[in-house]
């Protein structure tokens, strides 16, 4: 586990995010809810609450691998993808703003899918040779 690294503080941000977003949701009932009466209803049915776990166990699993640093960039692209369609099915139809100037919208998404690119490539997208 590499503590040392500048994108540490970054990883264990996101790891603590996805856990409080994935884990009372195991508990509460919250996941089994988001698959039937969301994701059913969005015509993922009869698959809803099977895809409305592997969302949750996904966030799970993206969490451990960005703390122990091992397929940190297959766990982004993963949580990127689960991200994107949240904005397209959810927040994308509630605005900009997740609170203040609106409700549940996709700035909070944008902000994660951003900082696991930074995550991905610390050095930028650049392929500059020295």
């Amino acid at each position: 586990m590499t503590f040392t690294n500048n994108n540490f503080i970054l990883r264990l941000a996101v790891a603590i995010i996805l856990l409080s977003h994935s884990i009372p949701g195991m508990f509460n009932n919250g996941v089994n809810n988001f698959g039937n009466l969301y994701l059913n209803q969005a015509g993922f049915a009869p698959l809803g609450l099977y895809l409305a776990w592997a969302i949750k166990l996904s966030h799970v699993a993206a969490a451990l691998l960005l703390i122990i640093n091992k397929y940190v960039k297959w766990a982004a692209v993963v949580t990127i993808l689960i991200l994107i369609a949240g904005i397209i099915m959810v927040h994308y139809p509630e605005g900009w703003f997740v609170v203040g100037g609106g409700r549940n919208g996709m700035e909070y998404n944008f902000l994660l899918i951003c900082v696991l690119l930074a995550i991905m490539f610390p050095g930028g997208f650049s392929k500059k040779t020295a």
